[in-house]
């Protein structure tokens, strides 16, 4: 790097390339989201993405937005639904459920008492 200018062009081609491959695999993305298009379709966005890809990556956004946005939204409810099962799945015990385990375990004598007091404890705490 000779000076500043050359340091910020860098700067700036490197913020470029890196947004552009964001938008890039975003559509890609979208492109195998969307079950509305047929395969040759999919094919056809792919092979202009990568031969004219900042024409067709604009006019990819234009046309497709809406359904971008609809099929963005359903994966990320998605994701928060089965986030949200798997949270009530592992944390959404009672204090009475924990405890009955709990004492279940001691019956079988897998615990002992001062444990099983430790746990209750824990639990009502």
């Amino acid at each position: 790097m000779e000076g500043f200018w050359d340091f910020f062009w860098f700067i700036f081609v490197t913020f470029a390339f890196v947004a552009y491959l964001t938008v890039l695999f975003s559509i890609i993305t979208d492109l195998f989201r969307d079950h509305q298009s047929s395969g040759l379709a999919k094919a056809v966005w792919i092979f202009f993405l990568f031969f004219v890809p900042f024409l067709t990556a604009l006019i990819y956004v234009i046309v497709k937005n809406e359904g971008m946005t609809r099929r963005s939204m359903a994966a990320a409810q998605h994701v928060k639904q089965a986030q949200d099962n798997y949270i009530r799945d592992v944390a959404g015990k009672s204090p009475a459920q924990s405890i009955a385990e709990a004492k279940a375990l001691l019956d079988s004598g897998a615990i002992t008492e001062e444990e099983f007091q430790a746990i209750k404890a824990k639990t009502l705490a």
